[in-house]
């Protein structure tokens, strides 16, 4: 079963891309996200699909993040990507991603972003920046959103929270500088990576085979 967790790559460059993700999926991790922020995104993306799909057998969810105008969208798409995340509630976003059947995460820190964001399609929702809105913020909205809803904590969550967001029934988690800095090796990620999910499993009483 894949793990909830989106290894979020800020900054990541098309010549190291590949290395990186390499390590990440060996961990565990099967939800890659590329920010449009970083250089030559689209690049990276679409070396990753190619390398995911000769490789992997397709079974690793790839996209970019900072998605902010359906155009983007378009762009991602056409780059290969399946998997759109953004910061904030753009129902437009959120309605081009679901016409080309793309995974559509934005971003929401109220109620009333969450049911617009589901109103318009939304795959799933990303509480950004989550270790601002709180643990006692985030299960009141979880109290009030429909069954089926799947919340992301993305923002300052790692090894140091998971057992407390988890315990508070956040469905998944974006993991940003927890799992790479610009600057890191891949080796590095992966050490990053394996702890990351070793967390996220203790958290759950899980136990990989």
């Amino acid at each position: 079963m894949s793990l909830p967790l989106v290894a979020i790559l800020r900054g990541v460059a098309p010549h190291e891309i590949i290395a990186i993700a390499d390590e990440i999926i060996a961990a565990g991790i099967t939800r890659i996200e590329v920010p449009l922020n970083s250089p030559e995104p689209l690049s990276s993306i679409e070396a990753l699909v190619q390398h995911c799909a000769d490789h992997h057998d397709g079974t690793i969810l790839i996209g970019a993040g900072t998605v902010l105008t359906p155009q983007q969208v378009r762009d991602v798409h056409a780059a290969g990507g399946r998997l759109i995340v953004s910061p904030n509630m753009n129902a437009d976003v959120i309605r081009e991603s679901r016409r080309l059947e793309l995974v559509s995460m934005p971003g929401i820190v109220t109620p009333t972003e969450a049911f617009s964001a589901l109103a318009a399609g939304a795959s799933g929702l990303k509480l950004f920046p989550a270790t601002q809105v709180g643990i006692v913020n985030m299960k009141a909205m979880l109290a009030v959103l429909p069954e089926g809803a799947e919340l992301y904590a993305v923002g300052g969550i790692g090894v140091d929270n998971f057992a407390e967001w988890r315990a508070a029934g956040v469905h998944g988690a974006g993991l940003g500088t927890a799992i790479y800095t610009p600057g890191l090796t891949a080796e590095q990620v992966g050490e990053r990576a394996r702890a990351l999910v070793a967390a996220w499993q203790a958290a759950a009483g899980e136990h990989r085979e």
